[in-house]
């Protein structure tokens, strides 16, 4: 088991983006796109509506994180150095070693390899140094972008949990994947 607990949120680069621990004055820089309806539209029917929010929830994310239950952090762009999105593994278990995905990216970096980018980086670590069997991306149904990505990672379609989620005037189902370690193991084998 790696020591990642002892001190900060460990810091994952790739060759463009830097996954770098959140920080309480973080919420400045997300607040744009976090309260972008459109943005948010697979991720929850309500976002956040005002900074002081954005920024109680950064307190409870890093909270969880001193309590291992969660480890997030902000995608900054190597080249601009801005912040492009938010990524966490979340609803960690370190005793049952599972974890659940989260990834929020501004708009205009969707659809641009941000996250296929994140993603490999994201389960090398989740599965080598946190030594989890097993990652869970659950996504709204129609969420044809992240329901892309897991497919091309490996993830299994476990099933679609009815009418989980109601945005005020409609219910929306979630499908759910996984991949666990012996399958991300395969994959790497057959690189």
């Amino acid at each position: 088991m790696s020591n990642w607990q002892a001190g900060k949120i460990p810091r994952l680069e790739t060759g463009k983006y830097i996954l770098r621990g959140i920080k309480e004055d973080d919420a400045k820089e997300l607040f744009p796109f976090m309260s972008d309806r459109n943005t948010m539209r697979f991720i929850t029917p309500h976002p956040v509506d005002t900074e002081e929010k954005l920024q109680s929830d950064i307190k409870a994310s890093l909270h969880n994180y001193a309590v291992s239950k969660e480890i997030p952090w902000v995608i900054t762009s190597k080249e601009t150095k801005e912040i492009i999105g938010m990524f966490r593994l979340h609803k960690l278990h370190l005793w049952h070693k599972k974890a659940e995905l989260g990834a929020i990216v501004r708009e205009e970096y969707q659809r641009s390899g941000v996250m296929t980018e994140i993603l490999e980086e994201a389960l090398r670590f989740g599965f080598e140094e946190l030594e989890l069997n097993r990652i869970v991306g659950d996504i709204f149904e129609g969420n044809e972008g992240s329901a892309r990505l897991l497919n091309k990672f490996g993830f299994t379609r476990e099933g679609q949990l009815r009418q989980t989620d109601f945005d005020g005037e409609n219910f929306h189902d979630t499908i759910v994947y996984s991949l666990l370690r012996p399958e991300y193991e395969k994959l790497l084998n057959q690189k």
